[in-house]
Protein backbone atom coordinates (compact mmCIF):
# COMPACT_ATOMS: atom_id res chain seq x y z
CA UNK A 1 0.00 0.00 0.00
CA UNK A 2 1.34 3.41 -1.00
CA UNK A 3 1.21 6.25 1.52
CA UNK A 4 1.44 9.90 0.62
CA UNK A 5 2.19 13.13 2.42
CA UNK A 6 1.70 16.77 1.45
CA UNK A 7 3.84 19.36 3.19
CA UNK A 8 4.74 22.98 2.86
CA UNK A 9 8.28 24.20 2.35
CA UNK A 10 9.94 27.59 2.16
CA UNK A 11 9.31 27.64 -1.61
CA UNK A 12 5.95 25.88 -1.99
CA UNK A 13 4.00 22.66 -1.46
CA UNK A 14 5.68 19.28 -1.98
CA UNK A 15 4.45 15.71 -1.94
CA UNK A 16 5.95 12.28 -1.27
CA UNK A 17 4.70 8.77 -1.98
CA UNK A 18 6.27 5.64 -0.52
CA UNK A 19 5.72 2.02 0.43
CA UNK A 20 7.74 -0.62 2.27
CA UNK A 21 10.44 -0.79 -0.45
CA UNK A 22 11.12 2.97 -0.41
CA UNK A 23 10.07 6.26 -1.96
CA UNK A 24 8.16 5.81 -5.23
CA UNK A 25 7.49 9.49 -5.96
CA UNK A 26 8.37 13.01 -4.89
CA UNK A 27 7.33 16.36 -6.26
CA UNK A 28 9.14 19.66 -6.54
CA UNK A 29 7.51 22.65 -4.85
CA UNK A 30 4.31 24.01 -6.31
CA UNK A 31 2.34 27.10 -5.31
CA UNK A 32 -1.07 25.50 -4.99
CA UNK A 33 -1.71 22.56 -2.65
CA UNK A 34 -5.15 21.78 -4.13
CA UNK A 35 -3.74 21.38 -7.66
CA UNK A 36 -0.87 19.30 -6.30
CA UNK A 37 -3.30 17.02 -4.45
CA UNK A 38 -5.42 16.51 -7.59
CA UNK A 39 -2.35 15.69 -9.67
CA UNK A 40 -1.05 13.35 -6.99
CA UNK A 41 -4.40 11.56 -6.69
CA UNK A 42 -4.18 10.75 -10.41
CA UNK A 43 -0.72 9.23 -9.90
CA UNK A 44 -1.56 7.34 -6.70
CA UNK A 45 -5.36 6.84 -6.71
CA UNK A 46 -5.44 4.20 -3.95
CA UNK A 47 -2.82 5.78 -1.69
CA UNK A 48 -3.56 6.64 1.90
CA UNK A 49 -2.54 10.01 3.31
CA UNK A 50 -0.05 9.53 6.13
CA UNK A 51 -1.03 10.79 9.55
CA UNK A 52 2.56 11.62 10.43
CA UNK A 53 5.07 13.51 8.29
CA UNK A 54 7.87 11.11 7.28
CA UNK A 55 11.56 11.80 7.88
CA UNK A 56 12.04 12.24 4.12
CA UNK A 57 9.58 15.16 4.11
CA UNK A 58 11.40 16.85 6.98
CA UNK A 59 14.70 16.47 5.11
CA UNK A 60 13.21 18.01 1.96
CA UNK A 61 11.79 20.88 4.04
CA UNK A 62 15.18 21.57 5.66
CA UNK A 63 16.95 21.41 2.33
CA UNK A 64 14.57 23.92 0.74
CA UNK A 65 15.05 26.25 3.70
CA UNK A 66 18.74 26.51 2.83
CA UNK A 67 20.02 23.79 5.18
CA UNK A 68 21.29 21.44 2.48
CA UNK A 69 20.73 17.78 3.20
CA UNK A 70 22.38 15.09 1.11
CA UNK A 71 19.19 13.03 1.46
CA UNK A 72 21.38 10.05 0.55
CA UNK A 73 20.01 8.02 3.47
CA UNK A 74 16.55 8.11 1.89
CA UNK A 75 15.71 4.86 0.13
CA UNK A 76 14.22 5.13 -3.34
CA UNK A 77 12.39 2.29 -5.06
CA UNK A 78 13.56 2.53 -8.68
CA UNK A 79 11.59 -0.55 -9.78
CA UNK A 80 8.99 1.57 -11.60
CA UNK A 81 11.45 3.38 -13.88
CA UNK A 82 13.52 2.19 -16.88
CA UNK A 83 16.99 0.88 -16.01
CA UNK A 84 18.85 3.71 -17.79
CA UNK A 85 16.74 6.30 -15.96
CA UNK A 86 17.55 4.63 -12.63
CA UNK A 87 21.26 4.83 -13.44
CA UNK A 88 20.90 8.54 -14.30
CA UNK A 89 19.04 9.15 -11.01
CA UNK A 90 21.71 7.34 -8.97
CA UNK A 91 24.45 9.40 -10.68
CA UNK A 92 22.48 12.60 -10.02
CA UNK A 93 22.15 11.78 -6.33
CA UNK A 94 25.94 11.50 -6.12
CA UNK A 95 26.37 15.21 -6.96
CA UNK A 96 26.84 17.08 -3.68
CA UNK A 97 24.61 20.00 -2.81
CA UNK A 98 26.15 23.22 -4.10
CA UNK A 99 27.76 21.51 -7.09
CA UNK A 100 26.64 20.84 -10.65
CA UNK A 101 27.50 18.61 -13.59
CA UNK A 102 26.49 18.66 -17.22
CA UNK A 103 24.27 16.19 -19.06
CA UNK A 104 27.38 15.11 -20.99
CA UNK A 105 29.38 14.50 -17.83
CA UNK A 106 26.64 12.25 -16.48
CA UNK A 107 26.47 10.38 -19.81
CA UNK A 108 30.26 9.83 -19.70
CA UNK A 109 30.11 8.61 -16.10
CA UNK A 110 27.49 6.07 -17.15
CA UNK A 111 29.74 4.79 -19.92
CA UNK A 112 27.45 6.25 -22.57
CA UNK A 113 29.36 9.13 -24.20
CA UNK A 114 27.13 10.96 -26.61
CA UNK A 115 23.99 10.16 -24.58
CA UNK A 116 23.58 13.65 -23.11
CA UNK A 117 20.10 13.98 -24.64
CA UNK A 118 19.05 10.62 -23.21
CA UNK A 119 20.25 11.82 -19.79
CA UNK A 120 18.16 14.98 -20.24
CA UNK A 121 15.11 12.94 -21.23
CA UNK A 122 15.50 10.72 -18.16
CA UNK A 123 15.80 13.77 -15.92
CA UNK A 124 12.74 15.32 -17.58
CA UNK A 125 10.78 12.32 -16.29
CA UNK A 126 12.35 12.30 -12.82
CA UNK A 127 9.61 11.17 -10.41
CA UNK A 128 11.79 11.73 -7.34
CA UNK A 129 12.70 15.45 -7.40
CA UNK A 130 14.18 17.07 -5.37
CA UNK A 131 15.51 13.90 -3.68
CA UNK A 132 16.99 13.06 -7.08
CA UNK A 133 18.42 16.54 -7.73
CA UNK A 134 17.88 16.92 -11.47
CA UNK A 135 18.29 20.67 -11.04
CA UNK A 136 22.04 20.11 -10.51
CA UNK A 137 22.47 18.93 -14.08
CA UNK A 138 23.27 21.68 -16.59
CA UNK A 139 23.70 21.93 -20.33
CA UNK A 140 27.11 22.15 -21.98
CA UNK A 141 29.06 25.23 -20.99
CA UNK A 142 27.24 25.29 -17.61
CA UNK A 143 24.15 26.80 -19.23
CA UNK A 144 20.81 26.21 -17.51
CA UNK A 145 19.42 23.89 -20.20
CA UNK A 146 15.85 22.75 -19.79
CA UNK A 147 13.73 22.03 -16.75
CA UNK A 148 10.31 20.44 -17.02
CA UNK A 149 9.15 21.03 -13.43
CA UNK A 150 6.53 23.66 -12.60
CA UNK A 151 8.14 27.08 -12.92
CA UNK A 152 10.69 25.81 -15.44
CA UNK A 153 14.11 27.43 -15.38
CA UNK A 154 13.06 29.89 -12.65
CA UNK A 155 12.51 26.92 -10.33
CA UNK A 156 15.81 25.33 -11.37
CA UNK A 157 17.70 28.57 -10.73
CA UNK A 158 15.98 29.04 -7.35
CA UNK A 159 16.93 25.52 -6.24
CA UNK A 160 20.54 26.13 -7.27
CA UNK A 161 20.52 29.47 -5.41
CA UNK A 162 19.27 27.77 -2.23
CA UNK A 163 22.19 25.34 -2.50
CA UNK A 164 24.74 28.08 -3.21
CA UNK A 165 25.43 26.75 -6.72
CA UNK A 166 24.10 29.79 -8.61
CA UNK A 167 25.28 31.98 -10.21
CA UNK A 168 27.62 29.60 -12.00
CA UNK A 169 31.06 31.10 -12.19
CA UNK A 170 32.98 29.71 -15.15
CA UNK A 171 36.77 29.71 -15.13
CA UNK A 172 36.81 29.13 -18.87
CA UNK A 173 37.66 31.84 -21.38
CA UNK A 174 35.51 30.09 -23.99
CA UNK A 175 32.26 31.70 -22.85
CA UNK A 176 32.62 34.57 -25.34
Amino acid sequence: MVETAFFSTAVGWCALAWHEAGIVGACLPQNDRATLEMRWAALYPVATVAKKLPVAAREVQAHLEGKPSAMDELVIDYSGVPEFHARVYVASRAIPSGQTKTYGEIANELGSPGAARAVGQALGKNPFAPIVPCHRILAAGSKMGGFSAPGGLVTKQRLLEIEGAWPIRSTSLSMF
